[in-house]
């Protein structure tokens, strides 16, 4: 995903510079100009022959220059690892784990539960089975996997900086029982004192906040070419928002909200005291 987006933008700036139009970039391969901005939008799959057609219209003759991009078309085509899991994965979803797979920083708000990549294996199963009451055992196992496949990620030798701000209600809502709350807890204060992991509690005490709209999360790319990313997660699918002035909206949230929560030793302090409460 992250790279359809990057060769998509470096084609539109091309583009751009040639003073070509869509339409007559579409025409040059045989396509709508609506299949040029899916394309340059990072939205659709590239045909090496549209790419190498595109180049020869936007003047790009050095071999060097050619060769990367129509490298980068080829990278692009290759399913992730998460595509074996399209029995589980919604296709709108499997959008958002390749742009997390991507990104060099991660900032959450959570309310309702606790972040899947923070999740124990058997918070996973409670809050599966929560959701999906009548899925089969096989299917529960499935999603439970797909989740630990993804934690991965913050254990890799390059993963990326997480930072997550938890609604203190996430932890008084119970999934499995008190024995899998007590797992979760303890694992939260394991992880948050991993290098690349920030966890901030939102507490009670505070009152409103400006997470008021639920929660979101906000992916940032190593890339200078990629915008900032705000998901916004729904019921049967999510919003993508990209646009710079609405990326700033969720990012001053974002912000007031890590001023506004317990900092990251006080958080621990908030979520070991639980623990000896439970």
């Amino acid at each position: 995903m992250v790279r359809r987006i990057l060769l998509g933008s470096q084609l539109r700036r091309l583009r751009e510079s040639r003073g070509v139009t869509r339409e007559a970039a579409g025409y040059s391969i045989r396509a709508s100009e609506s299949k040029i901005s899916r394309m340059e939008l990072g939205r659709v799959s590239f045909k090496a022959r549209d790419v190498e057609d595109l180049l020869t219209l936007y003047g790009v003759t050095d071999e060097a220059e050619r060769a990367a991009l129509l490298g980068l078309a080829r990278e692009a085509n290759i399913a992730g690892w998460w595509h074996s899991y399209g029995d589980v994965l919604p296709g709108w979803f499997q959008t958002y784990v390749g742009l997390e797979g991507a990104a060099s920083l991660i900032r959450s708000y959570e309310v309702q539960f606790v972040h899947g990549l923070l999740q124990t294996e058997d918070y996973i199963h409670a809050v599966v089975v929560r959701g999906q009451p009548d899925a089969p055992g096989h299917e529960v196992d499935r999603r439970v996997a797909l989740r630990l496949e993804r934690q991965k990620l913050l254990v890799a030798e390059r993963g990326p900086d997480f930072h997550l701000i938890l609604d203190e209600a996430a932890l008084h809502r119970p999934y499995g029982g008190a024995d899998v709350m007590r797992g979760q807890l303890r694992h939260l204060i394991e992880m948050s004192q991993r290098p690349n992991v920030t966890l901030q509690i939102m507490p009670f005490e505070f009152g409103g906040h400006a997470g008021e709209s639920g929660a979101l999360t906000i992916l940032r790319f190593p890339e200078s070419d990629l915008h900032d990313v705000v998901y916004l997660e729904q019921l049967t699918g999510a919003l993508y928002l990209d646009k710079r002035d609405e990326v700033s909206h969720y990012e001053r949230a974002m912000e007031r909200l890590s001023r506004d929560s317990l900092t990251p030793e006080e958080s621990r302090k908030l979520l070991s005291g639980m623990l000896q409460q439970t």
